[in-house]
């Protein structure tokens, strides 16, 4: 019997793996809210991620290891995330090379396919254990090399993360779970500006490298009443090392190659969501997640033990509200729908044209739909409307990318959508068993 279940465990295992691990190798990046990708569940982005703190699907343990003692038996699901942004970027009247470079770019975003992986194994009857991989931070833009804007954006800048979590999950009773987890996170980065030393020279400068971060994640489930469920998760910060070179480039006059490294200070997130059954069919969601931007703060370029560069992004915290509801339409079929309303941690005080980000509205519909037993499939597609967006870095407007050491204006505005499409596949390894019974014993 043991040996059975340890075969069926290690099947289980090593299809997670392989099948997150082909994804990552496809995987590029993207931003959202900040740099932070959101995307990290079909099932939630149905809903805006409404409730998705309180479960309802395995992938929610990304917010809540606690979720883990929903799913009996070895459960594990893999979700593949299409993001299609669009940032339209049109330079204004006093940006230093307005009239003199192009000042229109039809969009500077990237498409990015976003993976994460999902597995859970039940221990005993109050125990489980998991594990998630996922990239929960991204970047990829590309700029054309004369354009407006290229002193604070130029050539392809990227950023990718991948990070696993093993987590453990235990059921006190049951109206209450906790559970926890060790965030593991690997980031590579290619960071590009442009440097004009107009009219002669324009060239670029390259912040490229990679390391590891460490931190990690904790939550709990309350069920209060049978039709209520209340969770709330909690991400560390993540001080997230890079390690590698800063390569500046004027032809003909600069060619300089040195080791350099920085930190970001990526932030902690808080998620509450609750999940209200109103009837057999119909479930109501809501959320409030907060990230904790600001300590992002401005990270030091060191070189040889010395400050060379900075980046100034100062960011505020972020907020995210959403509400959303789920209709179980039948047996193998479940609809879903969802409205959010996200404060970026980016102002007008401190953009730039390489994070063009602002406050969004998020629109939602998804479905779940039952293959056969043991195995369903969650798909959803999401609209994200961006508030028009100004940028204005100049000495007048007290922009901290703007320096004296390089004064070059740029002032302009972008206009912002973004689509997404997600898929998910869920499998049940083993044979559910008949819940056990916890009513009152009687002679």
């Amino acid at each position: 019997m043991r040996k059975g279940i340890a075969a069926r465990w290690l099947r289980a295992t090593g299809a997670v793996a392989l099948f997150s691990a082909a994804l990552l190798a496809a995987a590029t990046s993207a931003k959202a809210g900040g740099f932070a990708i959101r995307e990290q569940s079909a099932y939630g982005q149905g809903t805006s991620f409404a409730g998705i703190a309180a479960g309802g699907s395995l992938s929610a343990m990304f917010w809540n290891p606690a979720v883990m003692t929903q799913f009996a038996g070895i459960e594990s699901e893999a979700s593949a995330t299409w993001i299609i942004p669009h940032a339209g970027q049109t330079a204004s009247p006093g940006s230093s090379f307005f009239g003199i470079f192009p000042g229109t770019l039809d969009n500077s975003s990237e498409q990015a396919l976003v993976p994460s992986g999902y597995f859970s194994y039940q221990l005993n009857p109050n125990l489980w254990v998991g594990l998630s991989i996922t990239s929960p931070f991204g970047l990829a833009v590309s700029f054309p090399d004369l354009w407006a804007g290229r002193d604070y954006a130029a050539g392809d800048t990227w950023l990718r993360s991948y990070n696993f979590t093993p987590s453990i999950a235990w059921r006190i009773n049951d109206w209450i779970s906790i559970g926890a987890g060790v965030q593991i996170q690997y980031a590579t980065t290619s960071l590009t500006r442009g440097i004009s030393l107009f009219p002669l020279f324009a060239g670029d400068v390259t912040l490229a490298g990679n390391g590891w971060g460490y931190g990690f994640t904790a939550g709990v489930t309350l069920t209060p009443t049978p039709t209520t469920t209340i969770g709330v998760g909690y991400r560390s910060f993540v001080d997230q090392k890079i390690d590698g070179s800063l390569n500046e480039v004027v032809p003909p006059v600069i060619n300089l190659t040195l080791p350099a490294g920085t930190t970001l200070r990526l932030p902690d997130m808080v998620s509450l969501g609750i999940r209200q059954r109103i009837d057999p069919q119909l479930t109501l969601l809501g959320t409030v997640e907060w990230t904790n931007w600001s300590r992002i703060g401005t990270a030091d370029v060191v070189s040889n033990g010395a400050t060379i560069a900075t980046l100034p992004f100062q960011y505020r915290d972020g907020w995210l509200f959403a509400l959303g509801a789920e209709y179980q339409w039948s047996d193998r079929l479940t609809l879903r729908g969802g409205l959010a309303y996200e404060i970026s941690p980016i102002t007008d005080a401190v953009r730039i044209p390489l994070l063009p980000d602002n406050d969004r509205v998020w629109l939602s519909v998804g479905l779940s739909w039952q293959i056969w037993k043991g195995f369903s499939a969650d798909l959803a597609y999401s609209h994200i409307f961006v508030r028009d967006t100004h940028i204005d870095i100049s000495a007048a407007s007290g922009n901290p990318w703007f320096t004296t050491l390089l004064p070059v204006t740029y002032i302009g505005d972008v206009d912002s959508h973004v689509d997404i499409l997600s898929l998910s596949l869920k499998y049940r390894w083993d044979e559910p068993k008949a819940p056990a019974r916890t009513g009152l014993i009687t002679k």
